[in-house]
């Protein structure tokens, strides 16, 4: 007879005959999960993720004001590295064509008889990404949950081809690089902006990130740095240094989301931008830039969250941009230990 521990957690009978018929389909299938960790670039907030065996607990990672962790903190990621839960994968491919490019959609489904407590107990900076027949997968969702039936689902989609290179497997060749040619490492630089004695305004301890980009859950004060792509030339021609350096004036729209700030420090962010404008010469406003409120709502309050825009026309050198992404570079280079070899 079952004791009374046993009966509590023991399957109702569908659960049971649903979670056989799961193994007899899957064919007892298990699918390996590995562990990657978040790497912001330090120049541009460029999002990359390394897997979490390359990442001895000595590493450097994020070091810089963009990130919410300690800079120069050592990795703090625990558990397993990899993981490797029961259950039955399908997937549906769907193929995209795009002017730019043509790929396809693997949507995965992964069906398990048991919730896969790691993928809950991970934080923003950690993921695990899952391998099938060569599509690498992560989840976005857990869905359609039904308590007597005791199944998991986990949906997400494969990596698609263009998001590859996000993934770090191998630190040969790995390169800490600006990424972006537009105005956003100036941006960015104003993170560690510290006013002197002497100067009126200083950044009002608002970090700003780039769009999409943005700490999960971030807790306001913060902003958002929205450069559309439509940078185009002021001059008719780049100039071409002694030493073939690239440089090209032109001008670009920014738009900068503010959330969880009054109207007095949305004014001294503007003060700030301006006084930064003038004392590094970075860059040149070309319009009168005012502040805007926005409405985000959530029913369940019935209030609207403190959200404020403000929209910038900029004209820079774009080697302006490449000297800022170099200063950086050399503050706050990502660094990696393989074994005992510090990789930079």
């Amino acid at each position: 007879m079952p004791s009374v521990d046993e009966s509590v957690g023991a399957k109702s009978e569908l659960a049971s005959d649903l979670a056989a018929g799961t193994n007899a389909i899957s064919s007892d299938q298990v699918v390996t999960f590995r562990k990657y960790i978040r790497l912001v670039l330090p120049i541009d907030g460029y999002v990359f993720w390394v897997r979490a065996d390359l990442v001895s607990q000595g590493a450097i990672l994020n070091a810089m004001g963009l990130n919410t962790k300690t800079p120069n903190a050592p990795t703090t990621a625990k558990g397993a590295d990899v993981i490797t839960p029961s259950g039955s994968l399908h997937y549906a491919t769907e193929q995209k064509q795009a002017a730019d490019s043509t790929y396809a959609v693997n949507r995965i489904v992964f069906t398990s008889l048991s919730p896969v407590n790691d993928f809950n107990t991970v934080g923003p900076n950690v993921m695990f990404i899952g391998e099938f027949q060569g599509k690498k997968f992560a989840f976005s969702s857990r869905k359609s949950f039904y308590r007597q039936a005791d199944l998991y689902h986990y949906a997400g989609d494969a990596v698609y081809a263009i998001m590859e290179s996000q993934l770090v497997d191998s630190l040969a060749g790995f390169s800490s690089k600006q990424i972006v040619s537009n105005s956003l490492p100036i941006w960015l630089s104003m993170n560690g902006y510290l006013a002197e004695p002497w100067q009126d305004f200083g950044n009002p301890e608002i970090v700003l990130y780039p769009a999409f980009l943005a700490e999960e859950n971030a807790s306001p004060p913060f902003g958002a740095v929205d450069i559309p792509p439509e940078t185009s030339a002021i001059a008719l021609t780049p100039r071409l240094s002694s030493n073939l350096s690239h440089s090209q004036l032109v001008r670009e729209k920014v738009k900068i989301t503010l959330w969880g700030i009054d109207n007095d420090a949305a004014m001294t962010f503007v003060d700030f931008v301006n006084q930064y404008s003038n004392d590094f010469d970075l860059f040149g406003i070309m319009n009168m830039p005012a502040i805007r409120d926005e409405r985000v709502t959530q029913v369940e309050l019935g209030t609207i969250a403190k959200k404020k825009t403000i929209e910038y026309e900029i004209n820079y050198y774009q080697t302006s941009a490449r000297a800022v992404a170099r200063q950086l570079i050399e503050s706050a280079i990502p660094s990696f230990y393989i074994g005992n070899q510090l990789v930079a």
